[in-house]
């Protein structure tokens, strides 16, 4: 009788248990059992992390994702299976802190307020704060944007950027970034906020690019790309540091693997192509990132 009642009373405390036993468990220790990493990224932030014509989510980010997915196989000695997640900017900080996701790269950017709830990588590249806007509308100053409509999306760094830049700006709020394209061509908005190279690689594959421009010429803000980690996990962490700083200084080192990486998305015949300040200050930054680091051994690239 007292079996059964034990039982019973176990079989009711185990649903609350296990949501704390998968937070007690490292994402080192979840991968090496299930042989799983589930990593979440954009599906709309091209180049960085999209979905393609077949339905594949792909880029730029997600090309580091398999890197980083590399790096753990060589550490844990097994096949380790990529599942990619499709999440929007307001998903990927909570399905990391609950635990959903074991990491997300796609076009994020570091601020002090999402360290709080998640830890962040080293930067594999830059971008920026900027506006899409209609070539005949001449908004880019702080003052020009007094009164206006700007689409951002929200918990970005770019909503944040324009509300530094001007409080005065009336933001609205949309869901992705293609409904914010729409509602400027449909003159809902005066002004779509976003990172520079999401814009540039929209402007790029525009049916109509001569009806819009980005602005203003400097960025509002600058901001590095980096992948986001749950809190508390340095081992995996430093894998995932290990792996990015990796592909970086093979970049740099003009290793042909890594420049077919790189260029697959920004090269003169890649997804978006970098004009030559954008490709300067991707460059400067990755030197940055390796320089005060030991150098990886050529036979680990």
């Amino acid at each position: 009788m007292y079996k059964n009642i034990a039982a019973a009373l176990f079989a009711l405390t185990l649903p609350a248990l296990i949501p704390q036993m998968a937070h007690s468990e490292t994402v080192m220790q979840k991968v090496a059992r299930t042989g799983v990493l589930k990593a979440g990224t954009s599906k709309d932030a091209l180049p960085f992390a999209y979905v393609d014509s077949q339905g594949k989510l792909t880029g730029y980010s997600v090309d580091m994702l398999g890197i980083i997915q590399q790096q753990l196989e060589k550490e844990l000695g097994k096949k380790i299976q990529l599942k990619l997640v499709g999440l929007s900017p307001a998903e990927r900080i909570p399905n990391i802190v609950n635990r959903q996701v074991d990491i997300v790269c796609d076009a994020s950017s570091f601020t002090w307020e999402r360290d709080k709830k998640v830890d962040f990588s080293v930067s594999y590249g830059v971008t920026g704060t900027q506006i899409l806007i209609k070539k005949e509308s001449n908004l880019g100053s702080p003052e020009s944007l007094i009164g206006k409509r700007v689409g951002v999306l929200a918990q970005t760094t770019n909503e944040q950027a324009i509300k530094r830049t001007q409080p005065k700006a009336k933001l609205v709020y949309l869901q992705t970034r293609a409904e914010g394209f729409t509602a400027l061509q449909q003159g809902k908005i005066d002004a779509f906020a976003s990172d520079s190279i999401l814009l540039e690689g929209w402007l790029q594959t525009a049916k109509n690019p001569d009806d819009f421009a980005i602005a203003p010429p400097r960025p509002y803000s600058r901001e590095g790309i980096a992948c986001m980690v749950p809190e508390n996990n340095s081992k995996f962490l430093d894998s995932v540091n290990y792996s990015l700083v990796k592909f970086m200084q093979g970049f740099v080192n003009v290793n042909p693997k890594y420049v077919t990486i790189f260029d697959r998305w920004f090269g003169p015949q890649g997804a978006v192509y970098l004009n030559r300040d954008l490709r300067d200050l991707t460059v400067e930054t990755m030197q940055l990132m390796i320089e005060f680091r030991e150098e990886i051994p050529q036979g680990d690239l």
